[in-house]
């Protein structure tokens, strides 16, 4: 087992996502932007390093894959990071301002840090090979209309992206995949300021419940592993049924 990163790693999935990944035998860096605290006592839980950085600018980007190198060869990248903007509205409700931070941070960011990863990873400049994980959303699909179209775009992006890579770089040792979560159990509701939305959503998932942040994370996992050694360009879809 190698080194792998996650982004926005401190908290909801992105930090079941490193608890994981530790407990199957992997260094794990957990990075975050804002919520040191948090990041500090994931790192602490699973023998992990923290690493604050801004997977929107291509400095901190930089820095963060080479905080990681220095724990070890670079197996695998996670791209968790990702906002929403801070209300649940119509699209012409949104300001314009919420909607670049939103297209900065989920698709300028996923698309610095798998670059990144693929120029470290790929036999094509000398690596041995790894892992992209990307993670977008069922809100790809359903537009999410009424809440977060602006986000609902920025994943869709994130998908095509994972698909164009996983071909780019199939024979360069690496595979690309992304996981699409549906509703699930995080702060992320609360943040966007709309604490009731798992419980006003949950009735209109087949298996009448939100997911957990762990049932993401055994998807993500397994991407990583062996066990999913002739997958890539996949969206694997967690959700419920919804």
């Amino acid at each position: 087992m190698g080194v792998v990163i996650v982004t926005g790693g401190s908290r909801g999935i992105g930090a079941a996502i490193c608890r994981l990944a530790a407990k199957q035998g992997h260094q794990v860096v957990v990075n975050y932007v804002g919520n040191a605290g948090a990041a500090a006592a994931v790192a602490k839980e699973i023998g992990g390093i923290a690493v604050k950085a801004n997977v929107a600018d291509e400095a901190d980007v930089t820095r963060l894959f080479d905080a990681a190198q220095e724990l070890g060869t670079l197996t695998g990248l996670v791209c968790n990071a990702g906002i929403t903007g801070n209300k649940i509205a119509r699209l012409d409700e949104h300001e314009v301002s919420t909607v670049r931070e939103v297209l900065e941070v989920n698709v300028t960011g996923t698309f610095l840090c798998d670059r990144e990863a693929v120029r470290r990873m790929s036999t094509k400049y000398g690596g041995e090979g790894g892992v992209i994980v990307n993670i977008s959303s069922t809100a790809a699909q359903r537009g999410s209309p009424g809440e977060w179209v602006h986000y609902a775009a920025s994943k869709a992006a994130v998908e095509t992206l994972t698909k164009g890579l996983a071909d780019e770089v199939a024979a360069e040792g690496i595979r690309v995949n992304c996981v699409a979560p549906g509703l699930v159990e995080t702060g992320l509701h609360e943040a966007a300021g709309a604490p009731d939305r798992v419980t006003r959503t949950a009735p209109l998932i087949p298996m009448g419940r939100a997911g957990k942040p762990e049932e993401i994370a055994d998807g993500v996992v397994w991407l990583l592993s062996d066990a999913a050694a002739f997958v890539t360009g996949s969206i694997v879809t967690i959700s419920g049924g919804r």
